[in-house]
């Protein structure tokens, strides 16, 4: 047997959006598990990333710090050029995504923006690079981290809520797209996730909403990320999946 027969395959390359976050770094986790090459992007908090990475490296895997503004269409297109002379991605996580809360007769408009720049114009400018490269290797995963504000709403975050159901209808339309060349693309809607932005809700308020009575874990969320960017769920595509304890 030749040498080159004898080469174990190179790892699949995922990019995460937004990896220097809880969500972030728990999707990150077990993209990495999973044997996964990991990207873990960032932008005003890169030192928190490059701490993850760390973390990556020192568990036998291999990761890597890509630091961009996903607001800036240029910026992004700088970042990824090098990464993409390398090899394709073939897993995208968008996990990326800000919250700047305000009832809407009160809202400015920067803060209407805020959230469609970093959720939805981000999404647009970090998966158009990748797709034609993604499309020759006839194989590739996207997946949207949304919410549940972009199925129902949420008092005092149109904004969040329009940005997050923006990429429930993007995603579909690129699913559409994109399946013929062995690329999915879904969309994660989670509930209430303990992480630091969930600080609002307390107890009180997590018994009222969820039929389970807890916050959700960000593992649990990562689990199922995981899941759809694996070989197993390629016949699932198109679909926005709660998880969110039965709130909805």
């Amino acid at each position: 047997m030749s040498a080159e027969a004898q080469r174990p395959p190179a790892p699949r390359r995922a990019l995460v959006t937004g990896a220097s976050g809880a969500m972030g770094a728990a999707i990150c986790r077990r993209l990495l598990a999973d044997g996964c090459h990991v990207i873990c992007h960032a932008h005003a908090r890169a030192a928190d990333a490059a701490r993850l990475v760390s973390e990556l490296d020192a568990q036998g895997g291999t990761a890597e710090l890509c630091v961009f503004d996903l607001a800036d269409r240029d910026a992004v297109a700088a970042a990824l050029a090098p990464l993409l002379d390398r090899a394709p991605i073939q897993i995208l996580v968008h996990n990326a995504g800000v919250c700047d809360d305000a009832v809407l007769a009160g809202m400015t408009a920067a803060q209407w923006r805020r959230p469609l720049d970093v959720s939805l114009d981000g999404f647009f400018h970090v998966a158009r690079p990748l797709l034609l490269p993604m499309i020759r290797t006839r194989w590739g995963r996207i997946i949207n981290v949304t919410s549940v504000a972009g199925i129902v709403g949420n008092r005092g975050q149109a904004n969040y809520a329009a940005a997050k159901a923006g990429l429930h209808a993007a995603g579909k339309s690129l699913a559409l797209e994109v399946a013929s060349r062995g690329i999915t693309v879904n969309s994660v809607a989670p509930g209430i996730i303990a992480t630091p932005m969930s600080h609002v809700f307390g107890p009180d308020d997590i018994a009222r909403l969820v039929p389970m009575g807890r916050a959700g874990e960000c593992r649990e969320v990562a689990d199922l990320i995981g899941f759809l960017a694996s070989d197993q769920a390629g016949y699932i595509t198109g679909q926005i999946i709660s998880i969110n304890g039965g709130m909805i």
